[in-house]
């Protein structure tokens, strides 16, 4: 079959001539709109379960380690969330209008073969995260099972630098995630479907023991803020963008969700329920039952695994430990693994679909050795926050070239070939590619220049601004006449 005959109608229709086969194949094209299934419903069910996870439990904890007080932290979140579902939300406007994912739009402002480098960068990162947090899930495995058979804890020997039964939690955990990924997206939106509103239910049944024990909100809530002046704002901008920090990748690839919604509508309420609203509703479950924790146990357990073992009551470490592994597999499916999945596909289209890049994906995080880096989680944050940190200026990217530069119109059939009107310089667009490197070193400058460490404060927003300005400025001089 040649590969204008793979093309199906609904980008014929779109085409002058065929695709290339190296920049197209099925997972690859618009979803056309008879396919495009996703209500409201589905968009914020889906935030739920990826908000709602062992990372965004702990979050408060961080907060407050930085002197916030309660409500302070509440407040740090709402900000975050709001910038962070804006931010999306106009992102997403051209995955639901045209049905096209990340790594597809992306060529559209760094031509067809320089698309590749934020592509490769965003699909490192999504593998890495999938890794990690699929270890943190392994291990609420392990617990459980060592609940219902106490023989299982004695499974200790070592290999790899890891013991025999966590090795075997995590097959368990990475079967798991397969059964989900080889069905396809539809397994995923309706797996979400379930999944958020059940961890909700769960938490909203440990803040009522949370309320209970603490008669009331508890003594967090009582506890004075120690930030004041300019410091205590540099603080207090700090904990906003490392929130941002933790979502800022997928402000990227927010198309891979939004093209399956059927409306621009459902895809903006859908991510206001889910993103903002739930995050901050989380936050305050997670503040609250840790809070009881100081009176149940005298202090503070902001780990839900460790807050399970000190209850002491298997049915409770049971059901929190399945809502655990719940909640990880839901964020670790629709952040990590489907835009790892489109990553590698635009990498290898002739080679991979979706079920077998999701395969890709579950070999290569395993490569990674998270175990071993769980020793140093500094190292973690450390190096995926910077390279997260090059992703906030492909955001600026690709807003000013959709609403700036391209006036909210692609030609969808020039995504596909290398000759067409986003094919730059010879499928490199010098515009996209030193946006993204000028904005890189401003949001970054602050990490490396001491005289400039309160502009890392700021760094997403400064990558954004910085990227969006940059590319907007250059594509006018360089490509007056883009698509």
């Amino acid at each position: 079959m040649s590969v204008s005959q793979a093309v199906p109608q609904d980008i014929q229709d779109y085409a002058a001539s065929p695709a290339d086969g190296s920049l197209y194949n099925a997972d690859l094209a618009p979803v056309p709109q008879a396919r495009r299934d996703w209500t409201w419903v589905n968009m914020s069910t889906v935030w739920m379960g990826m908000v709602h996870n062992v990372v965004a439990y702990e979050t408060a904890a961080g907060l407050m380690a930085l002197g916030m007080n309660a409500w302070q932290a509440l407040g740090a979140t709402a900000i975050a969330y709001m910038f962070l579902f804006v931010a999306m939300w106009f992102n997403a406007v051209s995955g639901t209008r045209y049905g096209l994912p990340f790594c597809v739009l992306i060529r559209a402002s760094f031509g067809p073969r320089g698309a590749q480098l934020p592509v490769v960068l965003r699909g490192f990162i999504a593998i890495f995260w999938f890794a990690v947090q699929a270890y943190a899930g392994s291990e609420a495995i392990n617990a459980i099972l060592g609940t219902l058979w106490t023989p299982w804890t004695a499974l200790t020997t070592p290999f790899l630098g890891m013991a025999l039964n966590l090795w075997v939690s995590v097959g368990l955990f990475w079967v798991l995630h397969g059964w989900i990924v080889t069905h396809g997206v539809h397994r995923i939106r309706n797996f979400e479907l379930f999944a958020g509103p059940l961890v909700i239910l769960v938490g909203a049944i440990a803040t009522i023991w949370g309320l209970k024990i603490g008669h009331g909100l508890g003594p967090l809530f009582a506890e004075p803020s120690h930030l004041s002046g300019m410091k205590g704002f540099l603080v207090f901008a700090d904990g906003v963008t490392g929130l941002i920090g933790v979502w800022s990748t997928f402000a990227v690839n927010i198309p891979d969700l939004s093209r399956f919604v059927r409306s621009e509508r459902d895809q903006a309420l859908g991510q206001l329920i889910g993103l903002p609203i739930t995050a901050v509703v989380f936050t305050l479950m997670s503040v609250i039952v840790t809070s009881a924790t100081v009176l149940a146990f005298g202090k503070p357990i902001w780990n839900p695994v460790d807050l399970l073992m000190a209850i002491h009551n298997p049915y409770i470490l049971v059901l929190g430990g399945v809502t655990i592994i719940i909640a990880t597999l839901s964020v670790n499916v629709a952040a990590n693994i489907m835009p790892a999945c489109y990553d590698l596909i635009n990498l290898f289209p002739r080679q991979l679909n979706f079920a077998r890049a999701g395969m890709v994906v579950l070999v290569v995080g395993l490569a990674f050795a998270p175990w071993l880096w769980f020793k140093n989680a500094n190292s973690i944050f450390q190096v995926l926050g910077a390279i997260g940190g090059l992703l906030g200026p492909v955001t600026g990217i690709m807003l000013a070239d959709f609403f700036l530069v391209r006036q909210r119109k692609y030609d969808v059939a020039a995504f596909y070939r290398y000759d067409g009107a986003y094919a730059a310089s010879g499928g490199w667009n010098v515009a996209g590619l030193s946006a993204m490197a000028i904005g890189g070193l401003a949001a970054l400058s602050g990490l490396f220049i001491p005289g400039l460490a309160t502009l890392y404060s700021f760094s997403w927003f400064i990558g954004v601004g910085v990227g969006a300005v940059v590319y907007a400025v250059m594509s006018r001089m360089m490509y007056p006449a883009p698509g």
